[in-house]
């Protein structure tokens, strides 16, 4: 088993997943685009998961590599690939499949709740009604074409989607650690300008550890059950 993932900022990795593919027994890769832009063959991975960013998925003047990373995603989902995106890496998975991704009528960061959505059948994957998450992210996206609405938020309708039974798109971070969230505030604490869902510094890094198993915990059923026909 395989896994390669894909990352954007160097205080943007892995967090849990990295426990969770450890676990699982993956032989994993990583293609670091703040260092160089070397992605794998198709046939050098079965997981593929898409990590956040500060950048916008449109930024391909400052970032070049946007370009050949889309049209990577693309190729992945088509040829069956598992793939999980989260925050950036969810509206990049938007963006490949000809969504739209836009400023969000709100930045949403810090620990708000997300509403799981009635999953269309058995096979789609149920998050619970609600659920407790850490964000950072100022975008939004339009849900891919045949896409699945898994979440919403009072803040920001487009929480997660699916596409098919192996494509998962998360806007939220069920992966952040107390040691990833400490990164993220201390990188980009400049956007913590009092807003409505915009938490303080000290009520960020207030959370408990039990906040931060349950979303990592939640998190691994994401990828098991992206990984469960492996």
């Amino acid at each position: 088993m395989r896994a390669h993932y894909l990352q954007h900022a160097p205080f943007e990795g892995l967090g849990s997943i990295a426990v969770w593919l450890d676990a699982a027994g993956y032989e994993t890769t990583s293609t670091h685009f703040y260092q160089a832009a070397r992605l794998p063959s198709m046939n050098e991975f079965d997981l593929l998961i898409i990590m956040g960013g500060p950048m916008s998925v449109d930024d391909e003047r400052a970032f070049p590599w946007l370009g050949r990373e889309k049209a990577f995603i693309r190729d992945a989902v088509a040829a069956g690939k598992s793939v999980l995106g989260i925050c950036l890496g969810a509206q990049l998975i938007a963006s490949a499949l000809g969504g739209r991704v836009y400023r969000n009528p709100f930045k949403e960061i810090g620990w708000f709740p997300v509403h799981g959505t009635a999953p269309a059948d058995h096979s789609t994957f149920c998050l619970p009604p609600s659920l407790e998450a850490f964000h950072w992210h100022g975008d939004t996206f339009d849900l891919p074409t045949g896409s699945i609405h898994l979440a919403r938020s009072e803040g920001c309708e487009n929480q997660a989607f699916q596409l098919g039974q192996s494509v998962i798109g998360l806007q939220f971070h069920l992966e952040t650690t107390p040691a990833s969230a400490q990164a993220l505030v201390e990188h980009c604490r400049a956007e913590l300008s009092p807003a409505r869902y915009v938490q303080s510094e000290s009520t960020i890094l207030a959370a408990p550890p039990e906040k931060y198993l349950a979303i990592n915990h939640l998190c691994g059923d994401v990828l098991s059950y992206l990984t469960r026909r492996r």
